[in-house]
């Protein structure tokens, strides 16, 4: 795995349990339809699992 992921957040955080609400503030989510570029990481990826039916996630390969 390299390179960065693009994750945008597509569904409110109302009405969720405080655990997916955690775990979109980790990895800096706080309004919808932002977007952050975080680094292709196993942790990241298992963080994306937890929330994968509020956020889109598009996948940046570098090739350097």
């Amino acid at each position: 795995m390299a390179g960065t992921l693009k994750i945008k957040l597509v569904k409110s955080m109302i009405g969720r349990p405080e655990k997916h609400r955690r775990v979109l503030r980790g990895m800096g989510l706080k309004k919808l339809n932002r977007i952050v570029e975080l680094q292709d990481k196993p942790s990241i990826r298992g963080m994306i699992n937890k929330v994968s039916h509020l956020v889109k996630v598009e996948e940046n390969i570098d090739e350097a």
